[in-house]
This record gives structure tokens, sequence and C-alpha cells, in this order.
């Protein structure tokens, strides 16, 4: 499974807990790569998934949010 999908299936997985709340950002990019080690590609790409699939929204200049359920 390609890293961006095992970083989205963490992300989803904390959403669906609650431990990323409606309405409250989700790590920085800048956070998620130093917690990760991962590529700033790769975690643009895991936020663009997780839009595509309606979990979270971005706010330009703001950050990614968690969307209500």
């Amino acid at each position: 499974m390609p890293v961006y999908q095992q970083l989205a299936a963490i992300l989803r997985e904390r959403i669906e807990r609650g431990d990323l709340p409606p309405n409250r950002p989700i790590p920085s990019v800048a956070r998620l790569q130093q917690e990760y080690g991962l590529a700033r590609g790769t975690i643009l790409h895991t936020v663009r998934v997780l839009v595509d699939e309606g979990l979270v929204y971005v706010v330009p200049g703001k950050g990614t949010f968690v969307k209500e359920p």
C-alpha cells in the first residue's frame, strides 16, 4: 500500500475515533512531516485523498479541518 494511503488510513481512523473532532484542524503539513518523516508532497497527496473522501476541508491560509459527519 502506498505511503500516502497508509497515512490517510491513520488520519481517517483518528477522525472516526474522535481524536480529531469536527471543525477542528488536523495536524499541519509541517507537523505531519515531522511526526511521520514523510515528504511534503506525500502529505499533500494524503490531504487531497481525505478531501476527496469528504472527511476534511481546506481553508486557505488557515489549515485543513475535519468536516461534520
